[in-house]
């Protein structure tokens, strides 16, 4: 197989919409209908659900609305997967509250899709372990990979603190996310397995070096560059959109549901994915508008 990151490619982003094209493609013709995609994935962030009053800018009830919304042009757009890309739910006193948060958000998400992945956020694991958040959202594994057609995904778990040791009950700092190095050997043996192009999962972003940032990005990044097979690395955790392109690979940071009130302030996308390896994500609402092209 040709390494995907020597690959010349042309990227192109529209009013909402992100299109990363393979060389030779049409851009035009690809918006235009001429090419169908051959799955459709919704993706969401940061929807931080809780029971309780607005703090700032964070509205976390207004979350079951803002969800609603999605879901119907989740529907309406007949999306195959739907991933959550962490913080699904916001930290709460007790353990007993913060399941009740999880069991509430969980009964609105789960039936926007039947195939769907939860990628863990901090506030995921603020009060619960992450056992207790799998069980809640019934997923086995914190990492993992699945493969649907042609396109291998990458789900990755940054909620391990420096020396090791997995998020739960308060015993971490936010600003002290790591892939521990059984994780990151784990991601290099599964890159080298697979013959498809890849879609990388994350929370905590891939692509900085502040506060936000994984604290061993560099060597992250290194194993995906190397693999010559990712594509585009999908995270959140910053709340605001951003996009970056590194060694041939794109970093999208979505934006945040939670953020703002009112129908008007809420953010999700649908990821459309071409038999060539072009992606065409689509955002909503407070999903920026962007125009950018790479030759």
């Amino acid at each position: 197989m040709q390494n995907i990151s020597k690959l010349e490619r042309r990227a192109f982003l529209g009013r909402g919409t992100l299109l990363l094209a393979a060389a030779g493609v049409n851009p035009a013709a690809l918006l235009a209908g001429e090419a169908d995609p051959v799955l459709r994935v919704g993706l969401v962030t940061d929807l931080h659900y809780a029971d309780k009053a607005a703090a700032g800018t964070r509205h976390y009830r207004e979350t079951l609305q803002k969800l609603a919304e999605a879901g119907q042009e989740f529907s309406r757009r007949k999306i195959d997967v739907l991933v959550e890309l962490g913080d699904f739910i916001d930290a709460a006193a007790s353990v007993e509250v913060e399941q009740g948060y999880l069991k509430t958000i969980q009964h609105e998400f789960a039936p926007l899709c039947p195939d769907r992945h939860y990628v863990l956020g901090n506030h995921c694991v603020d009060t619960l372990t992450k056992a207790e958040f799998l069980d809640g959202v019934a997923q086995q594994r914190s990492y993992y990979s699945f493969e649907r057609g042609d396109f291998h995904f990458v789900v990755l778990d940054s909620c391990f603190r420096e020396d090791g040791q997995p998020y739960g009950r308060k015993n971490f700092t936010w600003t002290d996310p790591n892939i521990p190095p059984a994780e990151l050997e784990w991601l290099k043996g599964d890159l080298e397995a697979t013959k498809k192009r890849v879609i990388v999962l994350a929370h905590q972003r891939l692509d900085v070096t502040n506060s936000y940032g994984v604290k061993n990005a560099a060597e992250v990044r290194r194993a995906l560059e190397e693999s010559g097979k990712v594509l585009a690395v999908f995270q959140g955790h910053s709340h605001k959109n951003d996009l970056k392109q590194l060694e041939g690979i794109h970093y999208c940071t979505l934006v945040a549901m939670v953020e703002g009130t009112g129908a008007e302030n809420n953010g999700y996308s649908v990821l459309e994915l071409y038999r060539d390896g072009t992606l065409k994500l689509t955002g909503f609402r407070n999903q920026e508008s962007r125009n950018w092209r790479q030759a």
